[in-house]
């Protein structure tokens, strides 16, 4: 298999996941500017929505959009339970917040990157995303990980946006629980090794 990623995106989630059940797997970087990857194709050829994560398996299919990803790929080695069995009532769970980290917190601070939005409109968009924050509080006080006590592929993604906060001076401070589950995540050897790969390419 083949990850085509950029650093400080989405696409680090599977990064994680990927590390976390040792499949083997390649890495190619992308330019999110120039749509070049490392070794000099034109990724809009690859997935032609033009971003990353996307994942290209041995037989050439290629899967995008960082909640499929992450299923397919916990579903590769179900004896890992990063993902609740299909069919499940904890796998509906796990979906549920697969949808509320991409639809509230991954779309909701998107818009705060870009730098041509007047400051009133990302006011706005901090405020929504700061109820969302507020909800993850409540919840994550309350248990170790978003599904519960064990850590599930949603996790991976939600410590990846939450790591976005840094870029724009949102100090998850405010949501004392959010600091330690970031924390938490990141200290796990999977996670560890993702970020050294990506940092060393």
């Amino acid at each position: 298999m083949k990850l085509y990623y950029a650093p400080h995106t989405c696409s680090l989630s599977p990064h994680i996941v990927l590390r976390e059940l040792g499949l083997p797997f390649d890495l190619v970087k992308v330019d999110n500017k120039t749509k070049q990857t490392a070794d000099g194709r034109d990724f809009r050829a690859i997935n032609p929505k033009g971003y990353v994560a996307a994942l290209e398996l041995d037989n050439g299919h290629v899967l995008t959009e960082g909640p499929a990803i992450l299923q397919y790929l916990a579903d590769l080695k179900p004896e890992s339970r990063l993902a609740p069995a299909a069919g499940t009532w904890e796998r509906v769970r796990l979906q549920e917040w697969l949808n509320f980290v991409s639809g509230e917190i991954h779309a909701g601070s998107a818009p705060l990157f870009n730098a041509a939005l007047p400051e009133e409109a990302k006011a706005i968009f901090r405020e929504k995303l700061f109820k969302r924050f507020d909800f993850l509080q409540d919840t994550l006080t309350r248990q170790d990980h978003l599904t519960g006590a064990a850590f599930s592929v949603v996790d991976a993604y939600l410590y990846t946006v939450l790591g976005w906060c840094k870029f724009f001076a949102i100090d998850l401070g405010r949501w004392p629980a959010l600091p330690a589950y970031v924390k938490r995540i990141g200290a796990r050897p999977a996670v560890q090794a993702a970020l050294r790969a990506e940092a060393g390419q």
